[in-house]
């Protein structure tokens, strides 16, 4: 595969953050851009507004011409999330095209950059937001695919003018395993995509197999406690090669000390909530420093730092209401955002709205939810968001409500929530998951600033 010789692109399932990332990209290179996606989107309309053709009908009628012949000018990328017997998939595969999958086309274009590479089961949409924010807001510059939406830079790929490139390693289905990186961070390896993997224990050596792709020389920055090492760990308030301490709330913000052999930095404030992400910034310091970034320079960077949409997001933020929108869909990511919730609003009423995502991720983990659901002090529980499954007989969201101990809990339809969030007008509300959810987002706002 040719990179440079490009010139047409043709996504299937280009709405998703990891490929509108792509699509962007060609985009910006001067490339003819086209795409199919299920439903259209906050994110797909954008796109529609770049100058994108989006079509929303699994109909090779849809496909514009010049895409349809296979040539090594015209490139057609997928995602795994779309249907295994997709026309257009199947349309295009006859005409003779090699189609590939997003991480693959991303271990082209890095293969002859220097590369940092984020993985992990969860934190690696913000801490790879917050590495390329310092590069950018420090002068030193980089570009990135991130998987989220940057709030700094209001999109999800950032285009810079050196060699260097951040990009957010995704383990699903191994699409890390085409990365080349020189710097490689680990946030956690909590089992997940246990539908891809199997077990547990096959997923930690998918992360070790990742580590082993880091070029001889690089960089191996992997959390403490995680049951594969590299040369740097870091943790918050345990000490290591990299660690933050004296972590506090002062007005309402996150602060804390940073130590490591090289570098220590005194009342670090850091520009969004949650002790995860004290834990996040702990890592993206320590490739700031690895790469020579003056002490001051990282210190403004990370307390100007907006972060990433749908993570930690102040939807409303009032005398009278705080409304906090969160992409958290694992038990171990809901237990650090309520326990952040918690530490930052210890007097007021948690009302939280939770969606399930995936009928084998609620399955699996199951208990884990029932308890760290259990640390709101409402529950407004809805039903499960599929996305690309079919439903398993018995896992549904009663299911799991009966399991969690908590006296003020319901079952609700999106209708509900907005009705009941009319009436209570509760204090503080926060919505959570990675489905649909984020629908409710717009309405949810216009209901509290009313009331």
């Amino acid at each position: 595969m040719n990179i440079d010789k490009i010139k047409r692109v043709y996504l299937l399932g280009i709405g998703g953050i990891g490929m509108s990332g792509l699509a962007r990209y060609f985009s910006r290179l001067g490339c003819e851009v086209a795409g199919y996606d299920r439903t259209s989107t906050e994110l797909t309309r954008t796109l529609e507004a770049e100058g994108l053709d989006i079509t929303y009908t699994d109909d090779i009628n849809t496909v514009p011409a010049v895409f349809k012949e296979a040539n090594e000018e015209t490139l057609l990328i997928y995602t795994p999330a779309i249907p295994k017997d997709l026309a257009l998939k199947a349309f295009f595969m006859e005409q003779g095209h090699e189609l590939f999958k997003r991480s693959q086309v991303l271990g082209f274009i890095s293969a002859s950059r220097f590369t940092i590479a984020v993985a992990g089961t969860h934190g690696k949409t913000t801490t790879s937001t917050m590495v390329a924010h310092i590069l950018k807001d420090s002068g030193y510059d980089c570009s990135a695919f991130l998987g989220g939406i940057s709030t700094n830079y209001q999109n999800n790929v950032l285009f810079g003018d050196n060699n260097v490139v951040v990009v957010e390693a995704d383990e699903y289905d191994r699409s890390f395993l085409t990365l080349h990186p020189n710097i490689a961070i680990v946030t956690s390896a909590d089992a997940d995509h246990l539908d891809i993997y199997g077990d547990p224990e096959e997923l930690v050596t998918s992360f070790k197999l990742f580590l082993d792709r880091v070029v001889e020389d690089g960089d191996k920055i992997v959390k403490k406690g995680l049951p594969f090492s590299g040369n740097i760990t870091y943790a918050r308030e345990e000490k290591c090669d990299a660690y933050a301490e004296n972590v506090h709330v002062r007005d309402g913000e996150f602060y804390f000390d940073y130590h490591s052999e090289t570098l220590i930095l005194k009342d670090v404030h850091l520009g969004i909530p949650g002790l995860h992400n004290v834990e996040n910034a702990v890592a993206a310091i320590t490739v700031a420093n690895l790469l020579g970034i003056e002490a001051d320079k990282i210190r403004t960077a990370l307390s100007n730092f907006a972060g990433v949409k749908r993570r930690f997001e102040f939807i409303v933020k009032n005398p009278s209401h705080i409304y906090i929108d969160d992409y958290a869909h694992h038990p171990e990511e809901l237990r650090a955002f309520l326990t952040s919730m918690k530490k930052l609003y210890p007097n007021k009423k948690l009302t939280v709205v939770f969606q399930p995502h995936l009928f084998t991720r609620t399955r699996d983990f199951v208990d884990g939810f029932a308890e760290v659901l259990g640390l709101a002090d409402e529950l407004l529980l809805m039903e499960i968001y599929p996305a690309r499954e079919l439903p398993i007989e018995g896992v549904d969201s009663s299911w799991l409500l009966d399991k969690i101990n908590l006296e003020n809990k319901r079952l609700v339809s999106p209708e509900e929530v907005l009705e009941i969030i009319k009436a209570e007008s509760p204090e503080l509300v926060v919505t959570v998951g990675a489905g649909d959810i984020d629908k409710l987002v717009k309405p949810i706002s216009e209901v509290l600033h009313v009331g």
